[in-house]
């Protein structure tokens, strides 16, 4: 399988605690559809009074060249019916998003809504997305461990990995949501996962602390994950975890591990240049 690169500047922007005009969101999006990634996060239909950063994300996406980039996907982060109602209506979205937690605690914290409710909507979900043509993409969040004392287990993964892939979503993405995962513990859970459910593509999206985020890299690629999620300049993290956030594995980082690994990544280097010039204005002081 080909390594698939998602970059995450919505994960990034969430909980940035200044508004970035929309004009800048338009311009660095725009430069980093240039760079060859497989998929932008771009964006979230969600309520903006939940996250004000992604109050305009219709407008950017309208305003966005997608249609001259096919190689990247735009992918939007939805939480109920009437966020996937306007993310399958949206032409540029390739990729809905759907957080489903392991933790009850984060789960109502992100989406105000039960772990058995988020199971029942993805049906749902999978069925819009087929009759729209997106693909949907299902975040386990709190993949790694539980930081509010709830029972976690790699079992739990396997079995929610088990249900989703029944329900028809081809895409899971194991999420550190807080950053809490040891190297360790993310090739263990990456390996039950690849090894019980085979037949979708699981992914991982790490939030780690500089010191140990290659390491978490490293362990997820040994364990077979060939789908990573991260951010420039590792902005980012999860603003509803009630723990302190801790940054997006950086892109950064990411490449220089792969570039030792593949003797081609499908990157343009120039215009990840200009991309990375931009971090300044997209993520403003």
């Amino acid at each position: 399988m080909e390594v698939q690169l998602v970059e995450c500047p919505r994960d990034a922007w969430q909980g940035y605690p200044h508004i970035v005009p929309t004009e800048v969101k338009v311009a660095y999006l725009s430069a980093l559809l240039e760079v060859g990634f497989h998929t932008l996060d771009a964006g979230s239909f969600v309520s903006p009074k939940a996250v004000p950063q992604m109050a305009d994300t219709a407008e950017v996406f309208d305003r966005l060249p997608w249609a001259q980039y096919p190689q990247t996907g735009l992918l939007v982060i939805i939480v109920n019916e009437k966020g996937l109602s306007r993310a399958v209506s949206h032409p540029a979205v390739r990729y809905v998003g759907y957080p489903l937690s392991l933790s009850e605690t984060f789960q109502q914290q992100n989406a105000r809504q039960t772990v058995a409710e988020a199971k029942a909507f993805i049906p749902q979900l999978v069925q819009a997305c087929q009759q729209a043509q997106k693909v949907p993409v299902v975040y386990l969040s709190m993949g790694f461990g539980n930081p509010y004392g709830e029972a976690y287990s790699p079992e739990m993964v396997v079995e929610m990995g088990i249900y989703l892939r029944e329900m028809g979503v081809p895409i899971v993405s194991l999420a550190d949501t807080v950053g809490i995962a040891t190297p360790e513990e993310v090739f263990s859970t990456c390996s039950k996962a690849v090894s019980a459910v085979p037949g979708v593509t699981w992914g991982v999206h790490l939030h780690a602390h500089p010191e140990n985020a290659r390491a978490k890299v490293e362990a997820a690629w040994e364990a077979g994950i060939r789908r990573y999620d991260s951010a420039l300049g590792g902005y980012g993290g999860c603003p509803f975890a009630g723990t302190p956030l801790v940054s997006n594995l950086r892109t950064e980082t990411l490449l220089a591990f792969l570039r030792e690994r593949l003797p081609y990544l499908p990157i343009q280097e120039e215009a990840l240049a200009r991309a990375q010039a931009l971090l300044p204005q997209a993520f403003p002081a």
